[in-house]
């Protein structure tokens, strides 16, 4: 795989953050796992259940040594967000997910979770519109 790095961005490669000085093309020959910087969410963007979800697989996969903790809160954090959602697309999407983080295929899990951001939108804009002081 080909990757192409502007000035200054930074790659995360099998837990290590590496930062290009000037443009670069890497190649990376092994089977790795990474994310580019504009892939990663920051803590404080972690704002709803699912992005939380997204913010706990994406330490999975950046630390990929040390996964126990995040693991098991995953797996919590899973479990609640199937056991108060009733969306068919949402379940079937976070199921999906799930499959893939079994399988550690962390990256595709990230990509997984980031398409069902719509959904959950709706979902919460939908929630606030049925509120009881907009209904009054």
């Amino acid at each position: 795989m080909k990757i192409s790095l502007r000035a200054g961005e930074r790659i995360y490669i099998n837990g290590a953050v590496l930062r290009v000085d000037r443009k670069v093309s890497l190649e990376l020959v092994n089977d790795v796992m990474f994310l580019l910087e504009g892939q990663v969410m920051q803590a404080s963007d972690a704002t709803t259940a699912l992005r939380q979800l997204y913010f706990i697989v994406q330490l999975m996969l950046i630390n990929p040594t040390d996964i126990r903790d995040a693991s098991a809160l995953y797996a919590q954090h899973h479990s609640a967000l199937v056991a108060v959602c009733e969306s068919r697309e949402m379940l079937e999407g976070l199921a999906a997910a799930d499959e893939l983080v079994e399988t550690t295929r962390y990256f595709e899990a990230l990509k997984r979770i980031r398409a069902l951001f719509p959904v959950e939108q709706a979902i919460l804009a939908g929630a606030a519109t049925d509120s009881p002081s907009e209904a009054a």
